[in-house]
């Protein structure tokens, strides 16, 4: 994968990452320079197309090759396990959710750490709302207080941005391999391990190229059910930049995220429905999922129906572990099948340390703390005074 050509994916995916940082605690990437005419005036040369240059892994040759380097071992994995899907099933879409089922089963540990802690620190809330109420105005006293129980309790609260970093670290090669995997001429370099040749595509011999500058004989066959997944696909607007058009598929993909949202917040509990933080979760729950139709006019096809397999497999493992959450009531309306529902494999809390074993000077106080505390007040008798007292009787 040569650095210009990853280089134009950041570019291209810089907006993307962007917008998800902020839903999901995420770092960016660089930029590209960008073509322009000559100083006399006279237009420059049409640029080869991307697709029309064989794909090759990129060597480490300088620091600011150091990056594609990297990408390129992620990128030849999805390459090469989307390639063997396509050619035992005939059929890119379906490789293409093949080939997500098959990574969400490998991070399947990942991503139920993620939920069993989410759910953890859910039912630890009342107590976090009662060691706000003791150390109200004292915010230090407050944080170490949260720290020492989620501590007790076994909680790691930052635990949830693991997979939300890794989800967004993966999605830069996953992007390639629909945009260049799908589109290019000849991949065959990348199907190439140790000098092994994995799959052999054969592919032609070279490029052809229309007027408009796309590649017409890609090595893949990119389309099925009459859908090209390897650019974008909208159905109002056109493509090629930011809210230029509607994706179906960015709404399919908004949708299923909002289920996936609201299931991951508590059951709606009208308490605490004057809390700030607890209005303001439940408002981002709604939110963010939307993000997707911003960006759905210039990303390739393929990278939403890998989003929206990816997210019908969480959907499936929360409800297993967590049920239904707080997917309902919805507008007032708790169907049957989610009244009393129990989830497959319920999350528990472990039992709390004995407050006797706790520290004197622990915030969460505690047999040990009472009793410390306790003795101070005591003023006791000194030796000296006590003996003399009992020789005069």
């Amino acid at each position: 994968m040569t650095l210009p050509r990853l280089r134009s994916s950041f570019v291209r995916l810089l907006p993307l990452l962007g917008l998800v940082a902020i839903a999901l605690l995420v770092a960016a990437c660089a930029g590209a320079p960008g073509g322009s005419a000559g100083a006399s005036g006279v237009p420059a040369v049409t640029p080869t197309p991307q697709a029309a240059i064989p794909l090759t892994p990129v060597p480490l040759t300088d620091p600011i090759s150091l990056l594609s380097w990297l990408f390129t071992p992620i990128f030849q994995a999805f390459f090469i396990l989307l390639v063997v899907l396509d050619k035992l099933t005939g059929n890119i879409a379906i490789a293409i959710i093949g080939m997500t089922i098959i990574i969400r089963i490998i991070l399947i540990p990942i991503f139920r750490r993620q939920t069993v802690s989410t759910r953890r620190t859910q039912m630890l809330a009342p107590e976090v709302k009662e060691i706000q109420r003791r150390f109200k105005g004292d915010r230090l006293k407050q944080q170490e207080a949260q720290r020492q129980l989620y501590a007790e309790r076994g909680i790691n609260p930052a635990s949830g941005c693991l997979p939300a970093i890794l989800q967004i670290f993966l999605l830069i090669p996953m992007y390639q391999v629909f945009s260049q995997g799908l589109q290019n001429f000849n991949p065959q370099a990348m199907l190439e391990l140790f000098g092994f040749r994995i799959v052999d595509l054969q592919c032609q011999a070279a490029p052809v190229v229309n007027a408009v500058g796309h590649v017409l004989n890609p090595c893949l066959d990119p389309i099925a059910f009459g859908v090209n997944w390897g650019v974008p696909e909208v159905i109002i607007g056109t493509t090629g930049s930011m809210l230029s058009g509607l994706s179906l598929l960015a709404v399919i993909s908004s949708l299923f995220q909002l289920v996936q949202s609201r299931m991951t917040l508590p059951a709606h509990d009208p308490a605490m429905a004057d809390d700030p933080q607890y209005k303001l979760q439940r408002q981002m729950a709604y939110i963010f999922p939307f993000i997707s139709l911003i960006y759905g006019s210039f990303l390739p096809a393929g990278l939403f129906l890998y989003w929206i397999t990816s997210t019908i497999f969480s959907i499936v493992q929360q409800y297993l572990i967590i049920g239904w959450g707080g997917m309902f009531p919805l507008f007032g309306w708790t169907p049957g099948f989610a009244r009393g529902h129990a989830p497959r494999f319920p999350v528990t809390m472990p039992p709390p340390v004995d407050p006797r074993t706790r520290p004197p000077t622990s915030p969460l106080g505690g047999t040990a703390g009472r009793v410390a505390q306790a003795d101070k007040t005591i003023r006791h008798k000194e030796r000296g005074r006590q003996s003399r007292r009992g020789r005069r009787r």
